[in-house]
């Protein structure tokens, strides 16, 4: 008898532990938590956010930043404009802390290229702005250490 793989398996295997994270407003001007890092390191494999409410047409730098426990904020990526993003567009970083937090209006973005090592704390999402709009996000991971979790903040 042949056993199929199921698309969730697929992606468990390539990617590792999903975790969704439900839809938010935007933080305004300040960092707001998307996930949380528990019990040690992690290998964050992908990381999107897809707007379910329209971003207002105001300049807003945005970009994702890990808050570790012991340490100090590290940027995950740098930042993107993301004014007047409409419902569907979505948001994706390249895995290199120097590259532009990536944005699409929908239909496709560039995900990580260069899975991240992040350490138990916070993974946030930084707004320089006081924007309107609301973004839902999923994360898959897999754990470096044993016991190692991400949760939705």
């Amino acid at each position: 008898m042949t056993t199929m793989i199921q698309g969730d398996q697929l992606r468990t295997l390539l990617l590792g532990t999903r975790v969704d994270r439900a839809t938010a407003t935007l933080p305004q001007t300040a960092t707001g938590s998307l996930f949380t890092v528990a019990g040690g390191r992690v290998l964050v494999t992908s990381i999107v956010g897809e707007v379910t409410v329209a971003v207002q047409n105001q300049a807003n730098n945005t970009k994702l930043v890990a808050t570790p426990t012991t340490g100090s904020v590290n940027d995950l990526s740098a930042t993107v404009d993301v004014a007047n993003l409409g419902v569907g567009g979505l948001l994706g970083a390249t895995g290199l802390a120097g590259d532009a937090l990536v944005k699409s209006t929908g239909g496709g973005v560039s995900n990580l290229r260069n899975p991240v090592v992040v350490a138990i704390g916070a993974i946030g999402l930084s707004c320089a702005a006081s924007n309107t709009g609301s973004v839902k996000w999923s994360i898959t991971y897999i754990p470096l250490d044993n016991g190692a979790s991400v949760t939705a903040a």
